[in-house]
């Protein structure tokens, strides 16, 4: 968070700019009861002030200054995309075992793996997750029988899941039972459900690529984003926030 953000802010978009974890994890915390605003548990909503006082698990939270995290990781499977380490052992947090409080980006299911980015920004996921914005994401699946032109057309297409129907999506054959995929959305284990309607099932699922980020680096290890790559990553972020 800059000094020159400008209060009152919402207490879990502060908890996002400060670095300590996502929107969407600062509601769960705050729907468990484990941040305090000045001593007292506050609701959903609540907004801070510039002189407050944050405390999660009774522990303050205070911007920082430090310059940002961003890393890039190949999530071997069985990993959990959770900043909550108390519950799941097999966390992504314990793993990368980072020296400073960083959160993902984003989920990657625990059967799947391949790429995910993680950091302190709030800022940053908020515009990568925003689903209007569209961002690329790329998937090699491979599946337990052998993918033929109409599975490639009906998944490109379109298919019927979780109430709704999949955004038209490219869907490319690349072996007799593997093929890839892009979205732009990112509905719950979209690709196993959108296979699943088909009579197919996922034997594997990797993420390959995150806008124009493509996953170079073995399972289970990290590394930080590149200059260029973060340049290339803010221009298309820009792009999008302002065609929507």
């Amino acid at each position: 968070m800059s000094e020159n953000h400008k209060f009152p802010v919402r207490l879990n978009k502060y908890l996002s700019e400060v670095g300590y974890c996502s929107r969407r994890e600062a509601d769960k915390l705050i729907e468990r009861s484990r941040v305090t605003l000045n001593g007292e548990v506050p609701v959903l909503g609540t907004k801070v002030q510039e002189h407050d006082s944050v405390e999660v698990d009774g522990c303050s939270v205070s911007p920082k200054n430090d310059k940002p995290v961003y890393l890039i990781f190949n999530k071997p499977i069985g990993i959990v995309c959770t900043t909550d380490t108390g519950v799941e052992k097999d966390n992504i947090i314990d793993y990368i075992n980072y020296p400073t409080r960083i959160f993902p980006i984003g989920r990657l299911d625990k059967p799947s793996e391949g790429l995910i980015f993680l950091t302190d920004d709030g800022d940053i996921v908020n515009k990568i997750l925003r689903a209007r914005n569209g961002h690329e994401k790329e998937y090699i699946v491979r599946v337990n029988r052998p993918v033929n032109s109409t599975f490639i057309k009906r998944m490109s297409s379109g298919i019927p899941i979780l109430d709704t129907t999949t955004k038209p999506c490219k869907v490319k054959k690349i072996g007799q039972n593997e093929f890839s995929i892009v979205l732009t959305q990112g509905l719950n284990r979209q690709i196993r459900r959108m296979c699943e309607y088909l009579d197919y099932r996922v034997t594997k699922l990797q993420r390959v690529r995150i806008m124009n980020i493509e996953l170079d680096i073995p399972i289970g290890k990290w590394r930080e984003f590149t200059k260029e790559e973060f340049v290339e990553l803010n221009r298309l972020l820009a792009r999008s926030e302002k065609t929507n």
